[in-house]
């Protein structure tokens, strides 16, 4: 390591003049000479942990303590910017090095020299801790999740709160909750198990209607091609709120554990019934509950469980099914469906799209002769 250290200081100009707080800023503000540049990229390097470093930021630091300690994120980020940028430049103009090995270790050596200016920066902010929290959360203002077509995830938001994501759902929301309520956006379906906190109530965002609670485990229902929304509570309470035109948010109904309440999107109608929870929640868990639902409803579950397109024809549209299926394949499922009803279906041939990707696969279920 101490022979790499002195090439590199070798091929640096020796610091000939007394580096200032005024030489650095104007280095920052990409206003300095050529000679200038490789003064200051030397002092970096051969005499940033020492004495007239400390100096330079000890009377920054006292200069920053009697103003206003409020720094907007947009410096923070350009001065960050500017400390990575420039060096990297700056360091691979100067040190011309042919051997990918040498350059390699330089570039633990190149590490190093920022210690000290990233070290002073953490100083500086580590006194102030509203300003911590602007760095903290400027990266990244809202995150979401998306549970592709076919798969399930889960999600832990950073409340406690845990999150399940049916096939082919997404959910947006901060990455810290702020202000009077934990507001969350849902599009889908979700099993949420929500972490307790009655000064803050936890809000699902849907297309028209918002579900309330504190600390409640409850599942939502609220696929756009849906026509309506579907709220069942397992435990604890919920208010489900209507969204109006002009803004403002109706209360419309309190539900209680074993409850399920289904919202009409085009009239605004509330259907509610008690009991049998488990069959509207059975999917996180890998099962597939049908009770009495028509083979419509079925076809648009299985697509998107399985990712496929299954298209139904009218002759077959009266069929009704009650049953459960636990982690089956896909045409096993339909084998079985076969089997119940007069019903068969076909595979139809993947094509291949001008962009070389093939097109989804498709079934039409039909009448059997």
């Amino acid at each position: 390591m101490v022979l790499y250290r002195n090439l590199i200081y070798s091929e640096v100009p020796i610091l000939k003049r007394k580096m200032t707080k005024e030489l650095l800023e104007k280095y920052l503000n990409n206003c300095c000479s050529s000679q200038e540049v490789e003064e200051i990229v030397g002092w970096m390097k051969q005499h940033s942990f020492f004495t007239e470093s400390q100096k330079l930021g000890k009377i920054d630091w006292q200069h920053f303590k009697k103003e206003d300690s409020t720094v907007s994120e947009e410096r923070l980020d350009s001065l960050l910017d500017k400390i990575h940028h420039k060096l990297n430049i700056e360091e691979s103009r100067i040190i011309q090095i042919k051997s990918n090995r040498l350059i390699s270790r330089l570039s633990k050596v190149a590490a190093v020299v920022l210690i000290p200016v990233l070290t002073f920066l953490l100083y500086t902010i580590s006194e102030n801790n509203r300003l911590t929290n602007q760095i903290t959360t400027v990266s990244v203002d809202s995150l979401e999740v998306i549970a592709p077509v076919g798969s399930r995830t889960v999600v832990e938001l950073s409340d406690g709160s845990v999150v399940h994501l049916n096939y082919g759902s997404r959910i947006k929301y901060p990455q810290n909750f702020s202000g009077r309520t934990r507001g969350v956006a849902l599009i889908g379906e979700a099993y949420f198990e929500v972490s307790h906190n009655p000064d803050k109530p936890f809000v699902v965002n849907t297309d028209g209607i918002n579900i309330r609670a504190l600390g409640t485990v409850f599942n939502v229902n609220a696929y756009p091609e849906n026509n309506d929304i579907a709220t069942t509570l397992v435990e604890g309470k919920v208010v489900v709120e209507e969204l109006k035109n002009n803004g403002h948010i109706k209360a419309i109904k309190e539900m209680l554990p074993g409850q399920h309440l289904r919202y009409e999107k085009n009239t605004g109608d509330l259907k509610s019934s008690r009991g049998r929870v488990g069959k509207y929640i059975a999917w996180k868990d890998g099962k597939l509950v049908f009770e009495n639902e028509s083979i419509d409803q079925v076809a648009q579950k299985l697509s998107r469980m399985f990712n496929v397109e299954i298209q139904v024809n009218n002759e077959v549209k009266k069929y009704r099914y009650t049953v459960t299926f636990v982690d089956e394949p896909l045409f096993q499922i339909l084998d079985l469906l076969s089997v119940a009803t007069p019903i068969k279906y076909r595979i139809l041939p993947r094509t291949k799209n001008p962009d070389g990707t093939f097109s989804k696969q498709v079934i039409i279920i039909e009448q059997k002769n």
